[in-house]
């Protein structure tokens, strides 16, 4: 007895077909979908690239030529942060924008609610401009986080945890990443600490409030003004530096770029180097976070070697005491 074969039709053999294969994949293999991520500010973009690799896609909204901490997003900007899969945050009050927009909870991912205990405050912050983001003041909480290389650590895996959460097949790749990221920011660390024990505690002044962390983490002498790199400082603020320097003898001065020539001719007179460190908030033209975190480090190096003995204050004195011996020849 002979039985009527089964005629399928092409298109159902091909999606038959499909189907088979796609239950012969593995769990991950299946994931063809980017995970979505927007970030706050460039050191987080940079940590979720390096965790996710090529099976993430990671967007920062901020424009280019703005600092990503006086940042607003607008409408269509705030659209579609809600469609990402996260939304990576700085916190310590780093997005001032955030509790005036609608987004999901769920896709939050606060990455220093680790360490808000050990949050810094700013008191009494001068009010200043940059450039066209407005009148703005440095009260409130210390937000740039990631100079404190231990901290920046902690962000990362706070970011892991939640892109493992949310894409679980993903979690040997994000481990195996998250790994190599943490190598990389020990080493650091372990440069900065170096770094920061050849200065022996030396004077060191800073162009903008903005290396609280670094200043904690490695134990630096640092004061600040409220300066920007293109706007050169009126004879008032020049005058309140040379008051600073008279208690506070640095020679160095961290930007976080390097300021105009007619800034760097003044700070000239007064023996004060300006010094390159980049807080990196937003993406370089050139290079990524890690090597200019490396870049920081080397010109400070460089710096505690190369520059002079700061004044101290009873040298100050001493030149400013008329001689006593030619005053003797004064006589009869």
């Amino acid at each position: 007895m002979t039985h009527p074969r089964l005629w399928i039709r092409p298109e159902g053999r091909l999606a038959t077909l499909l189907l088979c294969l796609s239950l012969s994949l593995p769990a991950q293999a299946i994931e063809y979908a980017p995970l979505t991520i927007t970030a706050s500010n460039y050191p987080l973009a940079y940590f979720a690239e390096r965790l996710g690799g090529a099976q993430v896609r990671v967007e920062l909204p901020v424009p280019n030529d703005e600092d990503p901490a006086y940042w607003q997003p607008d409408a269509p900007t705030i659209q579609a942060m809600q469609k990402a899969d996260l939304i990576a945050l700085n916190g310590a009050d780093y997005e001032k924008w955030l509790n005036r927009v609608s987004l999901p909870h769920s896709k939050w991912v606060d990455t220093s609610a680790a360490f808000k205990s050990r949050y810094l405050v700013i008191k009494d912050a001068v009010t200043h401009s940059h450039g066209g983001n407005g009148m703005h003041s440095h009260d409130g909480t210390a937000s740039t986080t990631w100079l404190d290389f231990t901290q920046a650590a902690q962000q990362v895996d706070a970011l892991a945890a939640a892109m493992i959460r949310t894409r679980p097949a993903l979690r040997s790749t994000i481990e195996h990443n998250r790994a190599a990221l943490d190598a990389d920011l020990m080493r650091l660390d372990a440069d900065m600490k170096q770094v920061a024990g050849a200065l022996a505690g030396q004077a060191l002044m800073a162009s903008h409030p903005v290396y609280q962390y670094l200043e904690r983490r490695y134990g630096l002498n640092l004061k600040s003004v409220h300066w920007e790199p293109g706007e050169m400082p009126p004879a008032s603020e020049w005058t309140a530096l040379r008051q600073t320097l008279s208690a506070h003898p640095a020679r160095l001065m961290l930007w976080e770029e390097m300021p105009s020539t007619e800034i760097q001719a003044t700070l000239a007179e007064l023996k004060l180097r300006p010094l390159d460190f980049r807080p990196c908030a937003n993406r370089p033209v050139s290079g990524d976070w890690l090597s200019i975190m490396r870049a920081n480090i080397a010109h400070l190096q460089e710096a505690s070697t190369s520059s002079p003995e700061p004044i101290r204050k009873k040298s100050v004195r001493a030149k400013s005491t008329p001689p006593k011996t030619p005053a003797r020849k004064h006589g009869p």
